[in-house]
């Protein structure tokens, strides 16, 4: 990574992502590498679920991630984006100063994996940043 660029984390909100929260805290420890946490809102939501209260549970569980990290002296900024979790993603990615993405894999696999996709292995593609990549466990 150069310098001045940031370590984009992308998270999905699930259990997964206190793993790699405490993979890139030690991955930047010492490094003064600023982080920056995403969460994309998904453009496919179900019905009945109003987009203003996932957008307000989004931003509430970044800001406490956000508190966390920043009492262990990380410099962090976080950003809720709406749409495609891997178009946003890449989006986010080429159009700040990020030089490293940080996501999650799920490890889904047969019927799950088609129906859900792997947000983690099309980033992987379709990027053209390093990416570091946690299993969840």
């Amino acid at each position: 990574m150069e310098k001045d660029e940031r370590i984009l984390v992308a998270l999905d909100g699930s259990k997964c992502d206190e793993n790699i929260i405490s993979q890139v805290e030690e991955l930047t420890m010492g490094m003064n590498e600023g982080i920056c946490l995403l969460r994309v809102v998904s453009a496919r939501a179900f019905p009945g679920m109003d987009p203003k209260n996932i957008a307000q549970g989004a931003e509430q569980y970044l800001q406490s991630l956000e508190n966390r990290l920043r009492a262990k002296g990380f410099d962090v900024d976080t950003r809720v984006r709406f749409g495609d979790e891997v178009e946003e993603i890449l989006d986010h990615a080429a159009q700040r100063d990020i030089g490293l993405i940080a996501i999650s894999a799920h490890g889904r696999g047969g019927i799950k994996r088609l129906l859900f996709g792997s947000v983690a292995e099309k980033v992987l593609r379709h990027t053209t940043k390093p990416v570091f990549l946690v299993r969840c466990d």
